[in-house]
């Protein structure tokens, strides 16, 4: 089984334009993600997948590998897609769909999903969660996965699953926190990658803004890992800043 790591990486973003060049202690931040992503044992190749030009320079000037893709796609998982079928991957080959906002990429949730998906036979689609405070559950931007007793998912959402009808757990009660927070790694099989993107978009996708109830609407299994803790992720202004601190040891991840 060959496993490819894919960035992708757009430069338009609500929030934050141009992302992915902003700089981290004298790099862009896809750079950053790049080389964390390439020193990952279980990961024979990486690719980073962008239509903007910008971007695809700045990459190929440190020695990485980038595809430029149609401008078009709907989501960076019909760009991993793409890049994906025009590297000739194999059925039973393995893609990993790494995140661009994680300079401080953490190697454990990548290599322990893809240890997930090799080691079960018959999964097609892996990802992580990490434990949540229930104050952060609150936070609809932070997205909860439920799971059965096989570590696979049961559902995912943005409200705060499971319900505690009875008030059993209160803000101060950390360590009894019932929620998991679903972080963005995701591990495929090759061919079902091609499958799921081929699907049209669900009503629960729809309804909750998220693109992995597809799978789940269809039937197919999604396994999770549950790893410490989330990895530091770049969404705002304020995020970059204090990734900046962190890589001039100003700030403890």
């Amino acid at each position: 089984m060959k496993v490819v790591a894919i960035i992708p990486a757009r430069y338009g973003s609500t929030r934050l334009p141009g992302k992915p060049l902003a700089e981290i202690g004298g790099k862009p931040m896809i750079v950053r993600v790049y080389e964390r992503a390439v020193n990952i044992p279980a990961i024979e190749r990486v690719i980073v997948a962008t239509d903007d030009e910008r971007i695809a320079s700045h990459v190929q000037a440190m020695g990485g590998e980038c595809l430029l893709t149609h401008p078009d796609h709907p989501s960076g998982t019909d760009r991993v897609a793409e890049v994906a079928r025009r590297i000739g991957m194999s059925s039973g080959d393995m893609v990993v769909n790494i995140q661009g906002d994680q300079p401080l990429l953490d190697p454990n949730p990548v290599s322990s999903v893809i240890g997930m998906l090799r080691s079960r036979e018959g999964l097609v689609m892996a990802t992580a969660a990490c434990p949540l405070s229930i104050r952060e559950a609150k936070n609809p931007n932070r997205v909860k996965v439920v799971m059965d007793v096989s570590g696979n998912a049961l559902y995912f959402s943005r409200a705060p699953i499971p319900f505690d009808r009875e008030g059993i757990v209160t803000d101060t009660d950390h360590d009894m926190s019932p929620y998991l927070r679903h972080l963005g790694i995701y591990a495929y099989r090759y061919a079902f990658l091609q499958k799921f993107v081929s699907l049209p978009p669900s009503r629960l996708e729809r309804l909750e803004q998220l693109e992995q109830l597809r799978a789940l609407e269809n039937g197919y299994t999604i396994g999770v890992v549950v790893v410490d803790r989330a990895p530091v992720e770049v969404d705002t202004k304020e995020d970059l800043d204090r990734v900046r601190r962190i890589f001039l040891g100003q700030e403890i991840p």
